[in-house]
C-alpha cells in the first residue's frame, strides 16, 4: 500500500520526554484512532477502545511501583491494538443481527479538497492513515488477527518482529498471517490508485446521471459487473437488504429511487481519503456515496451507499 506517515514510523521514540500522561496520550491519539478504526470500521467502537486505552495508560502512570515506560508510543499501540482485538467478538455478535448489508462507518472530511496528483509525499502520508471504503470492505473478510497484522505492516509500516511483540505472537506466526492476509487482499482488490481528480469527475458525472434521470449516461459509466452496496441498517428507505449486481439492475434501481427523492442537496467531500459525496435532506445528512473505479479508471465497479442515520456524521457541510 503506502509508506508510513511521517512521525508514525515505529521504533523511533526517544522516551517519554517532557509532559504528563495526558499530553503524551493526546500526542499519540491520532495514530491510535487510525489504527483502531482501520481494525474495526466503526467510529463509536474506536472511541470506546481509545477510552479504555486511556484508562489503562493513566492507571499505569499512576502506579508508584511501575517501571519506567521506555517507549510510550509502543506501549499505547500495544494496548490499543489488543483492546480492539478483544472488542471484535462483541462486534461480530452485533453484526449477526444487523439488518441488511453492513458497511464501515465513513470518515468524512469537513473540507471539499482534492489532493494534487503532483503532491506525492503529502498524498502518501494521508493514505497511510486513510484506508479507502473499498479496502475496508475487503479487510472485513479477514480474520481479526490477519487484519491487525495487515494494517500494522502494510499501512503503518511495522516490521513483523515489532508486530509480533504487539500481538504476543512469534515472528514466524506473524509472517504467516501477513502472507495469508496479503494474498487474500490482492485476490479481491488488486492494487491500483485512481487519480483523485478523475475520481471526483466520475463521482460528479455519476450523480448528474442518477438525479438527472439519464439512464443511457449512467449505463455508460457503470461497469458490466458493477455492485451496489447499500447500508441502511433497517432505518433508511434508501437502502435495500441485499447488494445489487449488474449494470442494468443497478442503473434502473438508482434512477427509480432518485425519482422519488426530490430536494436532496449534493455536497462533495473526502471520505476515507477519496473523493465522494454526501447527500443532504435539508440540514440532515441523508446518505454518503463512495464510488470505486475499475483499474483503468474508465468505469464504476462498486457503489457504496451508507444511509444508516447512526453512521452519518453531523456537521460535514
Amino acid at each position: 500500500m503506502s509508506d508510513p506517515a511521517p512521525g508514525h514510523r515505529p521504533g523511533t521514540d526517544p522516551g517519554p520526554g517532557p509532559g504528563d500522561a495526558t499530553d503524551v496520550f493526546v500526542d499519540h491519539r491520532e495514530l491510535l484512532f487510525s489504527l483502531v478504526y482501520n481494525m474495526l470500521g466503526s467510529v463509536a467502537d474506536t472511541e470506546d477502545v481509545l477510552q479504555e486505552t486511556w484508562l489503562s495508560w493513566t492507571a499505569r502512570n499512576e502506579a508508584s511501583d511501575a517501571d519506567r515506560i521506555e517507549s510510550p508510543r509502543a506501549y499505547l499501540v500495544r494496548i490499543a491494538v489488543n483492546k480492539a482485538l478483544s472488542r471484535q467478538a462483541a462486534i461480530s455478535r452485533r453484526r449477526e443481527t444487523y439488518i441488511g448489508t453492513w458497511l464501515p462507518e465513513p470518515l468524512v472530511s469537513a473540507a471539499d479538497t482534492v489532493p494534487s496528483p503532483a503532491d506525492e509525499a503529502a498524498e502518501r502520508a494521508e493514505r497511510a492513515e486513510s484506508v479507502s471504503m473499498a479496502m475496508l470492505v475487503v479487510l472485513e473478510t479477514l480474520s481479526p488477527l490477519e487484519r491487525a497484522v495487515f494494517i500494522l505492516h502494510e499501512v503503518f509500516g511495522y516490521a513483523h518482529t515489532e508486530t509480533a511483540g504487539i500481538l504476543g505472537r512469534s515472528p514466524a506466526a506473524v509472517r504467516q498471517l501477513a502472507h495469508r492476509a496479503r494474498a487474500h487482499v490482492q485476490a479481491r482488490r488488486p492494487r491500483h490508485r485512481t487519480d483523485p481528480l478523475l475520481h471526483r469527475r466520475a463521482t460528479e458525472h455519476f450523480l448528474d446521471a442518477v438525479f438527472g434521470g439519464d439512464l443511457a449516461a449512467l449505463m455508460r459509466l457503470l461497469a458490466p459487473d458493477v455492485t451496489l452496496w447499500a447500508d441502511g441498517g433497517g432505518k433508511s428507505p434508501a437502502a435495500g437488504p441485499l447488494p445489487v449486481h449488474g449494470r442494468d439492475n443497478v442503473a434502473r434501481l438508482l434512477i427509480s429511487r432518485a425519482s422519488h427523492r426530490e430536494g436532496l442537496e449534493i455536497v462533495y467531500r473526502q471520505v476515507n481519503g477519496d473523493p465522494a459525496a454526501v447527500l443532504f435532506s435539508g440540514d440532515t445528512p441523508f446518505a454518503v456515496m463512495v464510488l470505486d473505479l475499475t483499474p483503468d479508471g474508465e468505469q464504476i465497479s462498486d457503489i457504496y451507499n451508507v444511509a444508516n442515520p447512526d453512521k452519518l456524521p453531523p456537521g460535514v457541510r
